[in-house]
């Protein structure tokens, strides 16, 4: 609980404009991105950019961009004052959601990339995340649903 005391207040003092779903969004990221081995200090979210939340019958499709920034507290240390350490690493990361549209939303499905911005910004990784959010954003849509090997699974018992 100590580890995420700081965080999450740092998160509180930026997310006021925030919708409660972009809100969890930013959440499940940071949780994400200092889940990952390499990461060893805590980020804080710098900025908040390319906000896109859009309602269908099937759901809510969140998209974002967190820019984030290393502080000076170690991943797995006593959390004192941590303050954004500057001219370190200031990843950015994209994220598309689809909640369902029950009182309590679920995810439906979800996608995100961290990494620097100028690496994002690369064109074939541009690409792949646009198409990633697309397949994001369709989640939950019934319709003309493709077949994918796995979805049902049929057996055959044995004669007596």
């Amino acid at each position: 609980v100590s580890l995420w005391l700081p965080l999450a207040l740092a998160v509180a003092a930026v997310a006021a404009g925030q919708s409660p779903l972009q809100r969890r969004v930013v959440r499940d990221v940071l949780e994400y991105f200092h889940g990952r081995s390499n990461v060893h200090f805590l980020f804080r979210e710098r900025e908040l950019d390319g906000v896109i939340e859009r309602e269908d019958p099937s759901g809510t499709f969140v998209q974002l961009r967190l820019g984030l920034a290393q502080t000076s507290c170690r991943k797995r240390g006593p959390q004192r004052q941590c303050r954004v350490v500057e001219n370190r690493r200031k990843p950015t990361c994209l994220a598309c959601y689809k909640f369902d549209s029950s009182d309590i939303p679920k995810v439906l499905d979800k996608y995100h990339n961290c990494g620097p911005a100028h690496h994002l910004a690369a064109k074939e990784i541009r690409q792949r995340d646009e198409a990633e959010c697309r397949a994001v954003e369709e989640a939950g849509k019934g319709g003309d649903a493709l077949y994918l090997p796995g979805m049902f699974a049929f057996s055959r018992g044995l004669p007596a």
